[in-house]
């Protein structure tokens, strides 16, 4: 039986752009996301940070470090067990996901603390 370890080629050079495309992905449906609910329907600033919407987006950040996280493992599992050219682009692909995970929980903490529609 096949993992699905096995069936992601890490050491693919396609790799070396998923990390920051995903975040920019996310970035842009959460942000862009969040402007179109505060112009639809704001929630009450008394709330505070505490809101559906906030939960919704904090979720789906969660989901999307989880995801990049995974990725950064894998690429640094399978750096350590291929060589030459696939063992260099699984092992900065690791390093873009793990960068990108991070963009994701950086750019993503104002959902926590902050009152959205401000």
């Amino acid at each position: 039986m096949e993992t699905a370890f096995k069936r992601l080629y890490l050491g693919h050079p396609a790799h070396l752009v998923v990390g920051l495309t995903l975040w920019s992905i996310w970035f842009v449906a959460v942000y862009g996301g969040l402007s179109v609910a505060c112009a639809v329907a704001p929630p009450a600033p008394a709330q505070g940070a505490w809101t559906g919407l906030n939960l919704g987006l904090g979720l789906f950040s969660l989901l999307i470090t989880a995801l990049l996280a995974w990725l950064t493992w894998a690429g640094w599992k399978a750096g350590r067990e291929l060589t030459g050219r696939p063992r260099f682009n699984a092992l900065v692909s690791a390093g873009l996901y793990l960068f990108s995970a991070l963009g994701v929980v950086f750019t993503g903490m104002p959902i926590i603390g902050v009152p959205p529609c401000l």
